[in-house]
């Protein structure tokens, strides 16, 4: 299988929430509500970025996870290492960013997670059908995207 290629990534402009509309989730995603992705730009270059989500219901367990993100040099800011334990950095690619920074996949090239990403907790059916597609043709087994179950009232985020 192709290597995922990515985009030119404006660092500052992806930086920000993040939700997860969809995924095929590692084993502490499985039963993710109002799942959430944040990315800070540090100083150093390298993006702090805290994982939150509620554990099984929206009044479920709040979970939070702070991974430090690296990016790889020469891969126009789109292929990171995601380091949640020292020395392991995982692979992470921004594989599809929309022009105006709205809607992101981040995949990996052993096609065994992806998160489908939104700056709103909701998209269109049409997003959402584009967005599986595009993931389709990176080769993922589709019977394991998961909708990621989103709800808030007034539009309120995890703070």
């Amino acid at each position: 299988m192709n290597e995922i290629a990515t985009k030119q990534v404006d660092l500052p402009r992806f930086m920000g929430n993040w939700y997860v509309i969809a995924v095929i989730p590692t084993a502490i995603e499985t039963k993710a509500y109002n799942a959430i992705e944040n990315y800070k730009l540090d100083a150093d270059g390298t993006i702090a970025t805290t994982f939150t989500y509620y554990k099984g219901a929206f009044d479920g367990p709040l979970k939070t996870y702070n991974p430090r993100g690296f990016v790889k040099p020469n891969t126009n800011n789109g292929v990171w290492g995601m380091q949640f334990i020292w020395p392991i950095k995982a692979d992470f690619r921004i594989a599809y960013l929309d022009y105006d920074y709205q809607r992101t996949v981040i995949a990996r090239n052993a096609r065994d997670y992806v998160w489908i990403m939104a700056r709103t907790p909701q998209i269109t059916d049409a997003q959402y059908q584009e967005m599986t597609a595009f993931v389709t043709s990176l080769g993922y087994d589709m019977t394991k995207l998961i909708k990621v179950p989103q709800q808030w009232p007034n539009q309120a985020t995890i703070k």
